[in-house]
């Protein structure tokens, strides 16, 4: 079985929220802020007791949401957010055994890298959208600038300290089909239960401009 294309997805929007929930009762706001301000694909790591069930909550409630799962590490997580109602995968890296249960996954995964050699192996696996993660500490921009020259049907989707000031930087480079931050969820905001600002700055977000093309 060959992977799903995740590139139909990703081309909604430029950024990917990355999303940690700690009560269940924000999921659905956070979730609809996010759709309103225009991104409307939502990446909810699993990191928090509540994610799973917040996956399932975002998926059955709110319309025009594209929930996701993020920070899988285990085999057993694939089945699990699946059944949840995620709709992509998304992982921080991927050993062998990760990559192997990820190859027969029904859904589109995003699988992490952070070198050259880690995003051959995937490709060789039929991956060929991936997570750049930890994208600023790995080398940032001009590392997948490299990047594009030896492995030029490679995409990606940078992750780990991209932000307002340097998400340009990264989607200005043709092998970047989005990247994933969580500055549009800022947990003060959260906490606060200030949804509103969530809306704002996922506007502003989805107004930047990529250079990939989605052919």
């Amino acid at each position: 079985m060959s992977q799903p294309n995740p590139l139909p997805l990703i081309a909604r929007a430029p950024v990917i929220p990355v999303v940690v929930i700690d009560r269940i009762e924000d999921a659905v706001p956070l979730a609809r802020a996010l759709v309103a301000g225009g991104l409307p694909l939502i990446e909810v790591t699993l990191r928090t007791p509540v994610a799973l069930e917040a996956i399932r909550l975002i998926a059955a409630e709110v319309e025009g949401a594209i929930v996701g799962a993020g920070t899988v590490t285990e085999r057993a997580q694939i089945d699990a957010v699946i059944k949840a109602g995620a709709t992509y995968i998304v992982t921080p890296g991927t050993t062998p055994e990760l990559a192997k249960a990820l190859a027969e996954a029904p859904i589109p995964v995003l699988p992490g890298c952070a070198t050259a050699s880690e995003a051959m192996t995937l490709a060789a696996l039929g991956f060929h959208v991936l997570k750049f993660f930890p994208a600023e500490p790995s080398g940032g921009a001009p590392f997948l600038k490299a990047l594009g020259g030896p492995l030029p049907h490679l995409r990606f989707c940078p992750t780990g300290g991209i932000g307002p000031n340097n998400a340009h930087e990264y989607l200005a480079l043709p092998n970047v089909v989005a990247v994933g931050g969580s500055w549009v969820v800022p947990g003060a905001a959260i906490k606060a239960g200030d949804f509103d600002t969530v809306r704002d700055l996922s506007t502003a977000a989805s107004h930047l401009v990529r250079a990939a093309k989605f052919d």
